[in-house]
């Protein structure tokens, strides 16, 4: 009499469909870490700071270093995330799962904090955004930033107003005693624009602070902190949506994650 053998189907074996999106997902992270990692190193090397290491002492306000740190994170937890995922090595999946977790944690403990130190980061945010300013025409990275949020993202000049550019030397108002062409004026990017300008005047910010100018018209007057507050307000709905939107994100790759392979 033939014996027969049944055949126990492992149901620990992970969905092919489920494994090849993450793979695929997580491939597209990997090379964006990549590309963000290549651009920080590639500002580095434009600023010569490897070569001039004393550029690290003002690190943490490098936007460059921001760039590497956030590459860097994106990269490794991409290539675990993907190699871990097509091998189904249990290893990387725990490690990619950990670092899952330990973002989920990161962001649920940030948005408490804000709520509850809005006092703190606010302050915080000032000196940032001081330091910025008194460190203006020392780093690219840092100009291009504090323009682009003047000028392009918030429509303001400087922390409370425009005064608060008379902490940088260059538009100090006693800076005309050693020839600064900027003294007692402010950045371009605090300029308002005007109908049909196609090309930006860099010297339209010269001498508005001056006694008996009218900078109404021609610059923007409001402080970057109030606005970027007001700027939060209005979008906090979809600031929210993103973090939840994220949040789901990596919870729903939880039964994946932690499935015996």
């Amino acid at each position: 009499m033939p014996v027969t053998r049944k055949v126990r189907r492992d149901h620990t074996e992970v969905s092919c469909c489920l494994k090849y999106v993450i793979f695929g997902s997580n491939v597209i992270f990997w090379l964006i870490g990549l590309l963000v990692l290549a651009i920080g190193f590639w500002a580095w090397s434009e600023k010569d700071t490897f070569s001039n290491l004393s550029r690290l002492a003002n690190v943490a306000l490098d936007p460059a270093f921001l760039l590497i740190l956030v590459g860097l994170m994106t990269f490794v937890i991409g290539f675990t995330g993907c190699v871990g995922a097509l091998r189904e090595n249990s290893c990387l999946l725990a490690a990619y799962a950990i670092f899952l977790a330990i973002i989920l944690l990161l962001e649920m403990t940030a948005g408490i904090l804000g709520f509850i130190f809005k006092d703190w980061i606010k302050a915080q945010a000032t000196g940032g955004f001081q330091a910025f300013i008194v460190h203006y025409r020392e780093d690219p990275d840092q100009q291009n930033l504090i323009d682009w949020i003047q000028e392009d993202w918030l429509q303001c000049c400087g922390i409370e107003g425009p005064k608060d550019w008379d902490k940088n030397n260059y538009f100090n108002c006693s800076s005309r005693e050693v020839g600064s062409r900027e003294a007692c004026g402010v950045p371009f990017s605090c300029c308002k624009p005007k109908p049909n300008e196609i090309i930006k005047n860099k010297q339209c910010g010269y001498d508005v602070r001056k006694p008996g100018y009218s900078t109404e018209r021609h610059i923007f007057e409001r402080g970057c902190l109030r606005t970027g507050e007001e700027w939060l307000e209005a979008n906090l709905v979809v600031v929210c949506g993103v973090a939840v939107g994220l949040a789901i994100t990596q919870v729903t790759k939880a039964p994946f994650l932690f499935s015996p392979v």
